[in-house]
């Protein structure tokens, strides 16, 4: 496939060996009644794609709500399927209804779409939670940004929540402005940025100067703002940064002068990097990789 007009390149998925994949997991851990109904409902959307939207609202009788336990070569498969494909944070339920969902795969892009479409406006929360949870293996990923963009504008954190965290749809195909509304929104619903796969490759200077100016919205009304989101900033500091960066260096929490450091660790601007040197001890351990966002986001997340 050619990338389309932003440069994005569509993803190349084996979906019949995800399915097989994703399959063996779920027959793994729920009872053979349990599959012996998916199968029934497989074969009937197979025959008539209308099916999946009695099928899909039906799973939740036959699949629970209990997260899927992978073993650690079953979590390297996934990836092997999918870069920065993480089923293990999926339900039993969401597992059962991706692969009805894929069902509909063969179907002509405008058909699939449309049926999505559909499925997404009539759907519950749960059903929600795993129809955007599947984004990264379902055909047509760029016809699906639509529908992402979309999704992303729900006050539901659930919902919200299945788009943006631990998915790898949102970085590999959101446009930039859909993508830099989804941080925001991401740091306004107080959510856990190191969960975001694919963070650091979609920074960009638009997004840099929307989240200090959230911040500064914030700091002037006395209220506080993730750290995580000096991640986001560090590669595009300015000169005009560096004052409140040296003030938070010296005046912040732990996690906050962490990240102001994390953030002058990733800045090729020389005030930035003079800031860095002046705190030997924390540059030593951020050059170790000891203190690195992951660490940082679980921490402020009090994981």
């Amino acid at each position: 496939m050619k990338p389309d007009q932003t440069g994005l390149q569509p993803y190349q998925l084996n979906l019949a060996e995800t399915c097989a994949f994703l399959e063996k997991v779920l027959h793994q851990q729920v009872q053979p009644k349990a599959m012996e109904w998916l199968h029934q409902q497989q074969k009937k959307i197979k025959e008539d794609g209308s099916k999946l939207f009695l099928s899909f609202s039906l799973a939740s009788r036959f699949f629970d709500s209990e997260s899927l336990h992978l073993a650690p070569e079953q979590v390297t498969e996934a990836e092997a399927l999918r870069i920065g494909f993480m089923p293990q944070y999926w339900t039993q339920l969401q597992l059962a209804r991706t692969l009805l969902l894929l069902e509909l795969s063969e179907l002509e892009e405008e058909t699939f779409i449309h049926s999505l479409t559909r499925l997404a406006e009539t759907a519950d929360v749960a059903e929600q939670i795993a129809l955007y949870g599947a984004l990264p293996v379902l055909p047509y990923p760029l016809a699906l940004r639509k529908r992402a963009a979309e999704g992303i504008r729900t006050n539901i954190t659930g919902v919200f929540d299945a788009i943006a965290l631990h998915n790898p749809y949102p970085a590999d195909y959101l446009e930039e402005g859909a993508w830099n509304q989804m941080l925001l929104k991401a740091v306004f619903l107080s959510r856990p940025l190191y969960q975001i796969w694919g963070a650091d490759k979609r920074a960009n200077p638009a997004l840099a100067q929307m989240l200090l100016d959230f911040a500064h919205e914030r700091w002037a009304a006395h209220r506080t703002v993730t750290p995580e989101i000096w991640r986001f900033v560090g590669p595009y500091l300015q000169k005009e940064n560096i004052r409140e960066i040296e003030q938070l260096s010296k005046q912040g929490t732990p996690l906050e002068k962490k990240a102001v450091l994390l953030a002058c660790a990733g800045s090729e601007l020389p005030e930035a990097e003079k800031l860095l040197a002046g705190y030997p001890e924390e540059e030593q351990q951020i050059r170790s990789g000891e203190i690195n966002w992951v660490s940082l986001g679980r921490q402020y997340a009090g994981e």
